[in-house]
């Protein structure tokens, strides 16, 4: 047992009674918690009291530190170059990671990429990469370091040896109802993020009915916690509110996404999908010293589409982690799922809103997610949609495609699709996709 002189109750009440924890505290809270010295009990009740009263500044940067430190800081500083990555927050058909990364690697910035897996409505990169036969996203650190040596990019999942006390804290966060706490997901996050071993990082928070953040005002919240940590631990941090009131690009689903960001590649992308990707590839371009401005890091990426450069360096990425490479120039070798069905329109009109969170759970019911971690996904379950939002559509015309190998689902998914798909008479208002940046400089609206 450890011989520190905390205790453990007057920490809790201290946050409780909306004092501010310490260095110190903080440090021995994860460090104990990481060595079993502390019940989940009383571990919860903290996780409560800073639910309900949060942390500041200086206690959100200490969590991170703690939690980062309890585990590996990998370090890639014989790999040449400024390393930066992207974090998403998660959102339905996000498959932004999967173009970008390619993109920016093309240009010449180191990505080390550690992706998750999606859990609930919200997909993960993980599993759509997963869905490429024979792709291996388990390499150790050693081989990690060496692949984006090699390519500029990798692209793995999250080891036992990186921040090992969010993984213990996540899990209590999940069955304790304080997952949605804006300093405790910023924590989660960033310490995961700097362990990886990145020098900057650009940020994608998503906001909408699809988002984990519903409005703009969190989603704000978050931005300027997960940049003004960033900045304290001297990583230059972007980040960008984004739209997610419906879902991005044409697909939801893990290889209906791959298969969408190969063709994204390859110059078919989805208008409203490819700006907020070039926005965030030509951000990670000019954090990596390979552009002058954001403006020019955008060009340069779509240089490296028009080229075939970034294609050719998601096809070089996939080979080198084991996957079979020519399912992303032949999409129509990958088999198809044994129903696929169209969505017809109840009315005509246009399409005014999407809940990008019913379509998101529509997608997990027909096997492209998990409600529960332990549950096995099926790749080519999925949804495509021909039309989205502000598109006009006739009665009984097709507005999305479902794939899933399971029957028993299929009438009540067209249904919950159909509800989830808002018609009205009126054509409403373009979204708009990105709406603030956030830096170390404040907030802009753009």
């Amino acid at each position: 047992m450890s011989s520190t002189p905390f205790n453990m109750v007057s920490l809790i009440r201290k946050k409780r009674e909306r004092q501010s924890l310490t260095t110190e505290e903080i440090d021995y809270i994860i460090k104990a918690y990481t060595r079993d010295e502390l019940p989940d009990y009383q571990v919860s009740s903290l996780l409560m009291a800073i639910f309900l009263n949060g942390l500041n500044d200086r206690e959100s940067a200490d969590l991170t530190s703690a939690m980062l430190h309890s585990g590996i800081v990998v370090d890639l500083s014989d790999v040449p170059g400024t390393k930066v990555d992207k974090h998403s927050t998660g959102g339905v058909g996000d498959k932004l990671s999967l173009i970008l990364a390619p993109i920016v690697a093309a240009c010449g910035v180191p990505v080390p990429m550690i992706s998750g897996r999606g859990l609930g409505h919200s997909g993960g990169t993980l599993d759509k990469l997963e869905s490429i036969t024979g792709f291996n996203v388990h390499l150790d650190l050693e081989q990690y370091a060496q692949v984006l040596r090699k390519h500029n990019l990798v692209l793995i999942g999250q080891t036992e040896d990186i921040a090992p006390a969010d993984k213990r804290m996540y899990a209590l966060r999940d069955v304790t109802a304080t997952v949605e706490c804006i300093p405790l997901i910023a924590g989660s996050i960033m310490s995961k993020k700097l362990a990886e071993g990145i020098d900057a990082l650009v940020l994608d928070v998503k906001c909408g009915s699809g988002a984990f953040m519903k409005t703009p005002e969190q989603a704000l919240e978050l931005a300027e916690k997960l940049v003004s940590i960033g900045e304290r631990f001297g990583k230059k941090t972007i980040g960008y509110i984004t739209n997610m009131d419906q879902p991005l690009g044409e697909t939801v689903g893990n290889w209906l996404e791959v298969r969408e960001s190969a063709l994204a590649l390859q110059g078919h992308g989805e208008a409203a999908m490819m700006e907020v990707t070039l926005m965030l590839s030509g951000t990670m371009i000019y954090l990596g010293g390979r552009a002058g401005s954001v403006e020019e890091g955008v060009a340069m990426s779509r240089a490296a589409i028009a080229d075939g450069s970034a294609f050719q360096k998601l096809l070089d990425i996939v080979t080198e982690q084991g996957g079979d490479a020519d399912l992303l120039r032949n999409p129509q070798r990958y088999p198809a799922a044994s129903h696929i069905v169209d969505v017809p329109a109840l009315q005509d009109g246009f399409i005014a809103a999407m809940d990008s969170y019913e379509i998101g759970m529509t997608a997990v019911e027909l096997g492209a997610g998990r409600i529960r971690k332990e549950d096995t996904i099926d790749p080519v379950a999925g949804i495509e949609f021909l039309r989205k939002a502000g598109q006009p559509l006739r009665r009984g015309e097709t507005i999305a495609r479902i794939h899933t190998n399971n029957k028993d689902i299929i009438d009540a998914s067209v249904s919950r699709l159909q509800a989830a798909i808002q018609i009205t008479d009126n054509q409403p208002s373009p979204l708009t996709m990105i709406t603030h940046r956030v830096d170390a400089q404040g907030v802009h609206k753009l």
